[in-house]
């Protein structure tokens, strides 16, 4: 769980390609009623709702009511985890590499 509280994990809560679409799809505009989100989707709305319960719990969407219609938007600042993670990993990977790739000059030498 992260530093900041939150429900569910970010890791799970991204892990479903659903859910994915529905942070691109938030990434991608500053808010979208609900309607919209569903609209983009062949699932009804109740489906949709409760994968963004999901996502709403892991602090990556922000809701709020105008009127009869909730509207969506993204907090995209929980990803930052994801991105420290990738990019640990990451530096992992360049510092094996360059070993590996000193070795084998040295091996050609």
């Amino acid at each position: 769980m992260s530093e900041n509280n939150q429900l569910r994990d970010v890791f799970d809560a991204i892990a479903d390609p659903t859910r994915r679409r529905l942070i691109r799809l938030l990434a991608e505009a500053e808010e979208i009623p609900l309607h919209e989100l569903t609209a983009q989707f062949q699932m009804g709305r109740t489906a949709v709702s409760k994968h963004l319960t999901i996502l709403k719990d892991a602090g990556l969407v922000l809701d709020r009511k105008v009127g009869r219609e909730t509207r969506f938007r993204l907090n995209a600042s929980p990803l930052r985890e994801i991105q420290d993670w990738v990019a640990f990993y990451s530096k992992f990977w360049s510092t094996n590499l360059l070993r590996l790739n000193q070795l084998l000059e040295e091996e050609e030498e």
